[in-house]
């Protein structure tokens, strides 16, 4: 029976542990002064990087996706993107919300129905953004990804590699972090 007791407690508090860490790392800074109005229109997602299963199982057939971000009346942002699955086109749209401080938003995942926090870490609104997701998919499945958005389909050199340190300094591994190959199909739909 003590075993057991022991057992136990150790588990909570290796939970407990594990929830602090997950807070700490949840600990990005954000863009100094965002200007959200500077940061509104169409975006190529050129960079990904992700602690996810499925990024680590599709990572390899994945392409350039093109966003639209437009303001809401509550100041939040419409995300819409536009990518291509399946060889066809296909629209997504997430609605993020303002989380406080500007540059931080959060969104439920129209998938497990979790909220997600997004912070835009680094940008200077005419070339790139550089921006982090935490959140959770269930108990013990923690979720966090690096994110470079290029105002281009031909992100430059230093881009590239700023949003490379970027996703390293949050822990990801150099297997995990892929630039997307562009294409041609999808890029059109949302102008």
């Amino acid at each position: 029976m003590g075993a057991l007791c022991t057992l136990w407690l150790g588990l909570v508090l290796l939970g407990v542990l594990g929830a602090l860490q997950t807070s700490a790392q949840a600990q990005v800074s954000l863009q100094p002064n965002f200007q959200q109005d500077k940061f509104l229109g169409r975006w190529f997602t050129s960079g990904l990087a992700s602690n996810s299963s499925w990024f680590r199982e599709k990572k390899n057939v994945l392409s350039m996706c093109m966003s639209v971000v437009a303001p809401t009346a509550d100041g939040g942002l419409n995300l819409t993107s536009t990518f291509l699955r399946k060889d066809q086109c296909e629209t997504r749209t997430l609605l993020l919300r303002p989380a406080g401080t500007p540059g931080c938003y959060s969104y439920t995942s129209p998938h497990w129905g979790s909220t997600h926090d997004v912070w835009v870490v680094a940008t200077n609104y005419e070339e790139y953004a550089l921006l982090y997701t935490a959140g959770s998919k269930g108990l013990g499945q923690d979720f966090h990804m690096a994110t470079l958005y290029s105002r281009t389909q031909t992100p430059k050199a230093e881009i590239k590699e700023k949003f490379s340190t970027f996703a390293k300094t949050q822990g990801f591994t150099e297997d995990v972090i892929v630039f997307l190959p562009q294409t041609d199909k999808c890029m059109e739909e949302n102008k």
